[in-house]
This record gives structure tokens, C-alpha cells and sequence, in this order.
């Protein structure tokens, strides 16, 4: 009786041993497949981060290429700027608006006419080369109506008076 009390013994012990070693191999099994689930999904973003950083940085020296031309723009644009300033201190407007009204104004046209052929040429439009009808009238036979208000000016220089006009 002793025997199968130690056969007893003998048995339930290499059974738990068993029983446990069984456990611990599905356990570690989940946890490999487990790992090696959560290692694809690593090599994925790994991948994925790698691209993004190497798309950064072809964008990044696409940027600094774009930024380095439209500082080289800008720099023409603020030479231009500052050649159209000079040619302005330049020319005496106020002075040729005083002195030479007829012949500024019709500079003024002309340059006002050759823009807009400009405009409507970028734009598509066909340009015409002839001067629009307001520029080819003659400033010497212009009506009343049509030239500057010089007929109105009064020698009286008050500021304080306004000219005003009754119709009965």
C-alpha cells in the first residue's frame, strides 16, 4: 500500500510537472505570436516613419530652393521699386503740373493708354494699337466740356469762399 501511495505520489507530481510545462509552452506560443504581430506592426510604422522623414526632407530643399528664388524675386522687385523712386524724385511732376499742365497730361494719357494695351494683352485680350478716343482729340480744339476746369478758376485765391451755383 505504501507503493501505490508513493506510485500516487510519484504520478500526481510528473502530472503537475507536465501540466505545467504544457502551460508554459501555450503561454510562451501566445506571447510569440503576440510579439511577432506587434514586431510587423513596428516594421510597418518604422517603414512608413522613414519615408515621411526622407519626403521632409526632399520638401524641405524643395523650400529652401523656392524661398532662395523668390528672395532672388524680391530683391529685383525692391530694385525696381527703388529705380522707380529715383526716376520719380527725378522727374518734377509738381513743377511740370505747374509750369507744362497740357504737356503732362498728355504724357500722362499716352502712358495711361499704353498700360492698358499692356493689361488687356496679359490678359488675353487683343490689344489695339490705336489710341482710345479720349486721347486722340486734339488739346487744342478740346470744348469747354471737355478740357480742364482752367475756365473756372477765379484770381480770387480765398479759400474761405466756395463757388457755388444756383439754377432757377
Amino acid at each position: 500500500m505504501a507503493r501505490l501511495y508513493l506510485m500516487l505520489i510519484v504520478l500526481g507530481v510528473l502530472g503537475g510537472v507536465g501540466y505545467a510545462g504544457y502551460s508554459y509552452y501555450t503561454n510562451t506560443q501566445q506571447k510569440i505570436e503576440t510579439l511577432t504581430a506587434n514586431n510587423a506592426r513596428l516594421e510597418t510604422a518604422v517603414k512608413i516613419s522613414e519615408e515621411s522623414v526622407v519626403t521632409l526632407q526632399r520638401e524641405a530643399f524643395e523650400n529652401a530652393k523656392r524661398t532662395s528664388e523668390l528672395q532672388k524675386k524680391l530683391q529685383k522687385a525692391e530694385a525696381y521699386g527703388d529705380s522707380l523712386r529715383r526716376k520719380l524724385r527725378q522727374l518734377d511732376l509738381l513743377g511740370d503740373a505747374l509750369n507744362k499742365p497740357k504737356d503732362l497730361e498728355g504724357r500722362m494719357n499716352g502712358a495711361t493708354a499704353k498700360l492698358w494695351r499692356e493689361i488687356i494683352a496679359d490678359t488675353g485680350g487683343i490689344p489695339d494699337d490705336t489710341l482710345p478716343e479720349w486721347l486722340q482729340s486734339n488739346p487744342n480744339t478740346r470744348t469747354e466740356s471737355e478740357g480742364s476746369d482752367e475756365s473756372r478758376e477765379s484770381p480770387d485765391t480765398n479759400s474761405n469762399e466756395t463757388e457755388t451755383s444756383t439754377t432757377d
